[in-house]
């Protein structure tokens, strides 16, 4: 792990930049529990796997959230949003059981590196993340409410605007796993979509 430095920072697990983020998730459900923060949209059960070649993002920011499924369970998430954002070999897919067994459904787009996915006002609520990831000019440790490198904390999210939160200019991430709970973007162009409907599960089927 090389020393965090203004200008460049490099992990080769990035999933232990978000560790405080989450954690800090404790003192958000009190507040939702006592009616001081809105909970953000409610999202289904199922968690889908992400993963990407590369993603360039400007304007990015993190912090610590609750989803609420429906029903009203917490789950404590770090949301990672980006300004702008574009992404080379996108696949999600999300394992879906029926009375015949696991059906996989799988989205892939930005397969061309001429054409990668774009997106604006992108926000991806994850609980697990792994990629090699490089920032300039990141800042670790700025208030949530208080950051603004990034697009901002997504309307009615469940957090605290004092919790912990971190932001840099631009960020590099290469082969990216992540398992996330929802994603929301101002805009979302899949170029090259191919949506594919797959009997099963396993790494066989789904993303990885």
């Amino acid at each position: 792990m090389e020393s965090l430095v203004r200008g460049g920072t490099r992990w080769r697990r990035f999933a232990v930049v978000m560790v405080p983020s989450v954690a800090a998730t404790a003192a958000v459900g009190i507040a939702i529990a006592q009616g001081a923060l809105a909970a953000s949209f409610s999202v289904s059960g199922q968690q889908f796997k992400v993963s990407a070649e590369h993603l360039h993002g400007t304007g990015f920011e993190q912090y610590g959230a609750l989803d609420v499924q429906h029903g009203g369970k917490y789950i404590p998430v770090a949301v990672s949003a980006f300004t702008d954002a574009t992404i080379n070999g996108l696949c999600q897919s999300v394992v879906i059981p029926t009375p015949i067994g696991d059906v996989t459904l799988k989205l892939k787009a930005g397969g061309d590196p001429n054409k990668p996915v774009e997106a604006h006002n992108l926000y991806i609520d994850l609980d697990q993340l792994d990629a090699d990831a490089k920032f300039r000019n990141i800042n670790i440790g700025v208030a949530a409410g208080d950051a603004s490198k990034g697009p901002g904390v997504k309307d009615k999210d469940a957090t605290d605007p004092g919790s912990f939160a971190q932001e840099a200019d631009e960020a590099w991430l290469d082969g990216v796993h992540q398992t996330a709970w929802a994603t929301s973007a101002g805009t979302f162009k899949l170029s090259g979509l191919s949506l594919g409907v797959h009997k099963g599960s396993g790494s066989s089927v789904e993303c990885y």
